[in-house]
């Protein structure tokens, strides 16, 4: 399969880097008001606009250096904010608002794997199904990050969230005590390949069907995701 260009290629990681990050936000929100926290909603965050989520830093800059340096690509969004005193069982329930955008994420990776499906039959012109199928596997790919990566164990990405409501109550006020040093932790054990070591096996394990559902042969979809970050 030929390759996309620079322009092409930035387009087929940004569309499902932005689909990724604004559905993990809204799923946030939208359990929350199931729960009874309407706070998302009167704020205007339960919408798959991305303009509504976007961080200049997180969802713009950051992932622009990073495919200028030819880095892993990596964002974030804007927060959606929830009120814990609004939840109806705010212990249980601010873990069920957590694990929503890891649920999302995860639901997102088998769409794009239906998308790549799509795409890999004679429906569309070549072009569009060549764009397809790349932003496909990047698709699958990111979501299946942002899925592991949010639910470490580790305030306050949603894994730490989850960890807390499970903790009693003493431990999780200990626990609670970590979260100002969260993204110190997490960037240091980035740098030092920690985070690499455990995240990788985990990511590689969970594509394993959706590249299945996908069609795509393993060896052509390392060569796509080679051709798309390199």
């Amino acid at each position: 399969m030929e390759p996309l260009n620079d322009v092409q290629r930035l387009a087929a990681l940004a569309l499902p880097l932005l689909f990724a990050i604004t559905v993990h936000e809204t799923a946030h929100g939208w359990v929350a008001l199931r729960l009874g926290d309407p706070t998302a909603r009167m704020l205007g965050r339960l919408s798959l606009n991305p303009l509504r989520h976007i961080d200049p830093v997180g969802t713009l800059l950051v992932p622009t250096i990073l495919f200028l340096l030819h880095g892993p690509l990596f964002g974030w969004a804007k927060p959606v904010p929830v009120t814990w005193q609004n939840l109806r069982h705010p212990r249980r329930d601010m873990a069920l608002v957590a694990a929503a955008g890891p649920g999302a994420n995860l639901l997102m990776a088998l769409l794009w794997a239906l998308v790549v499906k799509l795409a890999m039959g004679d429906l569309l012109p070549e072009g569009a199904s060549r764009f397809l199928i790349y932003s496909g596997v990047a698709g699958i790919f990111l979501n299946v990050i942002l899925m592991v990566l949010n639910l470490l164990p580790l305030l306050p990405l949603d894994g730490g969230r989850i960890l807390s409501a499970l903790l009693p109550a003493p431990w999780a006020y200990r626990f609670s005590r970590v979260e100002p040093y969260g993204i110190i932790i997490l960037v240091a054990l980035l740098v030092t390949g920690i985070l690499g070591k455990v995240m990788w096996p985990l990511v590689i394990l969970i594509q394993v069907p959706f590249i299945g559902i996908s069609g795509v042969p393993g060896q052509a979809y390392m060569w796509i995701l080679n051709s798309l970050f390199n």
